[in-house]
């Protein structure tokens, strides 16, 4: 129960209109899922359907953080959106893995391959998987 650990960091950018990249640093769990939350909630309330998530630097993640990447899944899906996982960090895809949240949600190795897989998915951006 260490209380070094080093604060969450997300940084959000906007690779095109209705994309969000959000890049999270940090330990994501009881403490810090809600701040997540709110910063992709308020990219899916401005008009960003498809929601990018580097965890790449994301050490260590619990249920909590699973439940936001899993909220946002279903938010998105509402608005005909995505949530895809950038580069998650070997502990954090074991996590994904064994919680089936990797069946659900894909992960890509880069933004540019979820841009690309974006484009192939739902070309127009209306193809996708229906209602």
């Amino acid at each position: 129960m260490s209380t070094e650990q080093a604060p969450l960091s997300i940084d959000v950018a906007l690779p095109r209109d209705d994309a969000a990249l959000v890049t999270v640093k940090g330990f994501l769990d009881v403490d810090t899922a809600t701040e997540l939350h709110h910063h992709l909630a308020n990219q899916v309330h401005h008009g960003r359907r498809h929601l990018l998530l580097d965890l790449s630097a994301v050490p260590f993640m619990d249920s909590s953080g699973i439940n936001i990447i899993l909220k946002a899944y279903k938010e998105t899906r509402q608005v005909e959106g995505s949530v895809r996982l950038i580069d998650p960090a070997p502990a954090v895809q074991r996590i994904l893995d064994l919680t089936g949240v990797s069946l659900t949600v894909p992960s890509t190795k880069t933004a540019e391959e979820a841009l690309d897989a974006l484009d192939k998915a739902a070309p127009g951006g209306t193809s996708a998987a229906g209602d």
